[in-house]
């Protein structure tokens, strides 16, 4: 057996509900955002873990905490798979941004990869810095089943690095729900995607949620 990366992002936030940009501010997981961290623990506890790779920031932590708890395996913790940092977006909705940073937003939209929010992060960054984190996965762990708990636009960039998909257009190729799992197996021909956005493990009540 080889490699599989599971990629599952963070449960819901306050943020995620609103739509507003979250980055670098590190809020909670909401009632139902951990409700849908132990559907996924409970979902997956008796699958066979290699290692468990999680973002620093709190809502990524406490998503990733009912899985290790369950089968009882320390997460590690990695700055390359925070969330982009929206520098002066942060906390603003889109339409918020189109009013108060309106010629940035207008570059960012066209491309983001090369345009970043205002003093915040490009994906092509979050490419370079997350990818430090993969080579480390695939060095340390040829084979087995590694989860990487991270954010819905770190996550897609991963996904188009891996894919060779241009980071430019990871906002408009790929979808990453909260607390969904998206699977990449490494084998001899390369990354090949098996699931994007799956919120299988979810009971129904939740499944039914918006996932923005």
């Amino acid at each position: 057996m080889g490699l599989n990366i599971y990629f599952l992002r963070h449960g819901e936030t306050a943020s995620s509900r609103a739509g507003s940009f979250c980055g670098e501010l590190d809020i909670e997981l909401t009632a139902v955002g951990q409700e849908m961290a132990a559907a996924f623990a409970t979902a997956y506890r008796a699958f066979p873990w290699t290692a468990i790779y999680a973002s620093p920031k709190r809502r990524a932590i406490h998503t990733a905490q009912p899985i290790c708890e369950a089968i009882g395996m320390e997460m590690q913790i990695r700055e390359g798979l925070k969330e982009i940092a929206y520098g002066k977006w942060e906390g603003l909705t889109p339409a918020e941004v189109s009013l108060s940073h309106h010629d940035d937003y207008i570059r960012y939209l066209a491309d983001p990869g090369w345009n970043g929010p205002t003093g915040g992060e490009r994906a092509v960054d979050i490419a370079r810095r997350s990818s430090i984190v993969l080579d480390e996965i695939e060095q340390n762990h040829p084979s087995g089943n590694v989860l990487v708990v991270s954010h819905k636009a770190t996550i897609r960039i991963m996904l188009c690095e891996l894919l060779g998909i241009d980071v430019g257009r990871y906002r408009d190729r790929l979808g990453a729900p909260v607390a969904s799992v998206s699977i990449v197996e490494f084998g001899p021909h390369g990354p090949l995607l098996h699931a994007l956005g799956d919120r299988s493990h979810f009971p129904p009540h939740l499944r039914d949620l918006p996932g923005s």
